[in-house]
Parts: C-alpha cells; sequence; structure tokens
C-alpha cells in the first residue's frame, strides 16, 4: 500500500507535499537485458559484462530509459488517489540521467508533488522526482513527473 493515500478533493491542497523514499531495489543483468530485447537498445556497455569489465564504466550500466522507467512502479509505493475514474502517466520534464546505474546496484526513489493545476475533468500534479543510488552521493536520474487524475 502507497505510504499516501488521498481522496480527490484534498489533492489540490498538497503542493509541496514530500512524498518520503521507496524501498531500494537491485538492478540485474537481467531486468537489463530484457529492457534492450523490448527496446532494441543492445549496446555493449549494457548487454555485455566481459566487455563492460573494460568499458568506461567497468561494468554494464542500465539503460537510463529503463531507470526513469522505474517511476512508476516506485510511484505505486508513495502515492495514489481515490476517488478518481482514470489515472494517466501525462509525462515528462526535465529529465537528466545524471550518474550510470551498474548492474548489481540498489536505487530508491524519493518523491516531492512541486505543483498541482487543474485542468477539465481533474487535476494535473507535477512530482519532483530523484532516483538514487545507494552509497553514491550523485543520484541515476532526476526528473518532474506529470500525472493527471479525473473524477
Amino acid at each position: 500500500m502507497p505510504n499516501l493515500v488521498v481522496d480527490f478533493d484534498k489533492l489540490l491542497t498538497l503542493a509541496g507535499t514530500d512524498l518520503g523514499v521507496t524501498e531500494y531495489i537491485e538492478i540485474t543483468q537481467d531486468q537489463i537485458n530484457k529492457f534492450a530485447d523490448a527496446t532494441g537498445d543492445d549496446q555493449w556497455i549494457h548487454v555485455d559484462p566481459e566487455r563492460a569489465k573494460d568499458g568506461p564504466f567497468g561494468a554494464p550500466i542500465a539503460h537510463g530509459f529503463l531507470t526513469l522507467s522505474l517511476i512508476i512502479p516506485f510511484w505505486g509505493e508513495l502515492f495514489d488517489v481515490d476517488g478518481v475514474t482514470a489515472k494517466v502517466n501525462y509525462g515528462l520534464d526535465k529529465v537528466r540521467f545524471t550518474s550510470p546505474v551498474k548492474v548489481g546496484s540498489r536505487i530508491r526513489m524519493q518523491a516531492t508533488i512541486a505543483e498541482v493545476t487543474e485542468v477539465k475533468g481533474g487535476a494535473q500534479i507535477k512530482v519532483a522526482n530523484t532516483i538514487e543510488i545507494e552509497g553514491q552521493e550523485r543520484p541515476a536520474v532526476v526528473a518532474e513527473f506529470l500525472a493527471r487524475f479525473y473524477k
């Protein structure tokens, strides 16, 4: 169950709300390989562990878009809205891949609701997300996630 579940009628009051952090998950070579298969991005820095050992990162790394896509399962740990007919991933703003995620790394997400605005039939939230790598100061991803909730 998410850390915070609110009724739609309270949604417009949540700008500035810190949603906390998720549990850590480990990034595996199997995840990376499956993502490569799904997207056609089979660059050796992701899928060839032997060659990647001698590459610029010393190990295979997750695709930036794989790490970014984990916003969705992380999101489910942090927040939900009751009293809506539809929930839509609306987009992203200001996405940056600031540090590579090596295979075997553990990552988690911290999120804060930055803005809440009314839209026709519902509300849109902008959430400031930081995907952190355990034991590293520099995060893997910094992104603003946009979601819409329709009444």
